[in-house]
């Protein structure tokens, strides 16, 4: 069966969805009823800020965070291992928490400020270098989710002990198998926010 044809010769409100056939009617509907409305978002478009930038964009209703931020974006320090919320590879900052973004729809995150390994190396915060200096990873693979998950920690608890590491990077696998250097690496960059406050 055939779709009827879309009537282009009609204007929708984009508030109530009351049509007119000119243009002209359609504003000064808009202008007499609904002035004191926000402007209403097109569909699918969101806007976010990654990284301390803003990005205002239109997304699909099934891109998840992921593919946006790595896909679109090209930020590929955020990576996909399992794509089932499983390993913490592409765990990304959202509004201050650890998130999955393979488990995070791209249209949810309207209005969020988002974090990724990225940024954290661009500020030069003290866990890049610990990271390092500890040998905390092998092929480097899971090393950004890592680091994030870390640093939305040190974010919420300064002064973590190694169980409290141990315990937030529970959901972080490394295939290399370099758990015992990550607590380490933590612990001095925690000692690091410590004497400069000002690191973020």
């Amino acid at each position: 069966m055939k779709e009827a044809p879309i009537d282009t010769s009609k204007y929708l409100c984009p508030y109530c969805a009351t049509t007119f056939d000119t243009l002209d009617r359609l504003k000064a509907h808009v202008v007499a009823e609904h002035t004191t409305e926000p402007l209403a978002r097109p569909e699918g478009l969101i806007k976010l800020t990654i990284n301390g930038q803003i990005y205002e964009l239109r997304v699909e209703p099934n891109w998840t965070l992921f593919h946006l931020i790595h896909d679109k974006l090209g930020l590929t320090g955020v990576k996909m291992f399992c794509d089932r919320g499983a390993c913490g590879s592409c765990t990304v900052i959202m509004d201050g928490r650890p998130i999955l973004s393979c488990m995070t729809l791209a249209i949810e995150c309207d209005g969020k400020s988002i974090e990724t390994s990225e940024g954290i190396a661009a500020a030069k915060h003290p866990l890049i270098e610990s990271y390092v200096k500890h040998h905390a990873m092998q092929c480097g693979y899971c090393t950004p989710g890592f680091v994030v998950t870390a640093k939305a920690l040190l974010d919420k608890n300064p002064n973590p002990t190694e169980e409290e590491i141990r315990e937030a990077l529970s959901g972080n696998l490394c295939r290399c198998g370099t758990y015992p250097q990550h607590p380490k690496a933590v612990l001095e960059a925690a000692q690091e926010v410590a004497t400069h406050p000002e690191v973020k």
